[in-house]
């Protein structure tokens, strides 16, 4: 039996079509759109929701898609008051997403993909493999179920102000989704997101990071982590694809001139913390509006890298901002919960101390 598809998958040119294939009124499409993404609605059968809809076409809907979110595995408060959520797919994979409070903002940190096969090194995410992709819906699902998680907590009234799709996979391997997804946060009918408050992080997909520059040109941080492309190019598998000029190239035709451009940059002793690491990033930043996040590696099990001395960080840093590039120092978020940068790999809480191989392998059994 066909799998029915699934109710948020939909876009809003997507439910006009269906509407009028199904001969129902024009604006039943917006109304259905509205429902699902304003007003959380996944139930045409629910009394309460889906009201300005005939009988006849909430049970149609109820009848041609299934409205299930991914299922809660498990979750991990982190002492930074952060959380992790382990979800489940229909399928049987597990994914996450980082719930991530401070004073002036709630930050969702989403996956794209289940697992990654961009391979690099430093990433316990990689370790997994690549599984699948997320479909635009169960990406957005990550929000759903993260404001309503939000309403039921006594900090009700805090709302999810910032997305960034920095979560396991790399968001431009998965472009369509992420791109549907995305629009859908930010339109004004949809998640109603201020475009400033969207992320795409990426390890460097040239063509991609141009198209969506011609698509949606939202907030665009580059994972780069070294600005010498043998350097790079071990850390990185994806660089010897898509070189450090050709990224540059690029970068500076993206229309990011009131923002910026974030350089995710995680410092690795002895692998891209020195000066000359420092000379080479100011070298490649000339002509960009660029912060860089300066990241101290997030260990994990199986993993021989280790993070900067503090004295290397310091001396890294100041040597940034001597030449006025912006170069906070950031401690990742839930990294006792293996839910920092680079550790995201569906690690429930007896499994954190697990090499991510040995882990995924004890799995499949």
């Amino acid at each position: 039996m066909k799998e029915l598809p699934f109710a948020l998958d939909f876009s809003l040119s997507q439910w006009r079509e269906w509407t009028a294939r199904h001969e129902l009124l024009p604006f039943c499409a917006e109304q259905i759109f509205q429902w699902i993404f304003q007003k959380g609605a996944l139930d045409p059968q629910d009394p309460a929701s889906f009201t300005n809809l005939s009988f006849a076409a909430r049970s149609l809907l109820s009848a041609s898609f299934h409205w299930e979110l991914p299922r809660m595995d498990c979750s991990l408060s982190s002492q930074d008051g952060s959380d992790k959520f382990i979800l489940q797919t229909r399928d049987g994979h597990l994914f996450e997403m980082v719930l991530m409070p401070s004073a002036k903002r709630m930050t969702l940190c989403v996956s794209s993909q289940i697992g990654c096969k961009r391979g690099c090194s430093f990433c316990q995410t990689a370790k997994m493999g690549f599984k699948r992709n997320l479909s635009p819906g169960e990406i957005l699902s990550q929000w759903m179920l993260a404001k309503d998680l939000l309403k039921k907590r006594e900090r009700s009234e805090k709302r999810i102000s910032h997305i960034v799709f920095m979560g396991m996979g790399e968001p431009l391997d998965n472009y369509d989704a992420v791109l549907q997804a995305a629009s859908i946060l930010v339109d004004p009918k949809g998640g109603a997101l201020s475009r400033s408050h969207v992320t795409i992080s990426t390890a460097g997909h040239v063509p991609l990071i141009r198209a969506l520059a011609q698509a949606l040109p939202l907030r665009l941080a580059v994972s780069l982590h070294s600005a010498d492309d043998r350097v790079r190019s071990e850390l990185m598998p994806i660089n010897c694809l898509y070189p450090l000029k050709e990224l540059k190239r690029a970068l500076l035709e993206y229309p990011a001139k009131r923002e910026g451009i974030t350089f995710e940059y995680l410092l690795i002793e002895g692998k891209n913390d020195s000066l000359l690491d420092a000379r080479r990033l100011v070298s490649f930043l000339h002509g960009l509006k660029a912060k860089v996040n300066l990241i101290l590696f997030n260990h994990f099990p199986g993993s021989s890298f280790k993070r900067s001395q503090e004295k290397r960080v310091q001396a890294f840093q100041a040597y940034l901002a001597a030449r006025f590039i912006p170069a906070p120092i950031r401690n990742s978020r839930a990294q006792d919960v293996s839910g920092g940068c680079g550790q995201l790999a569906a690690k429930r809480e007896g499994e954190l101390h697990l090499d991510p191989r040995t882990l995924f392998k004890k799995r499949k059994k």
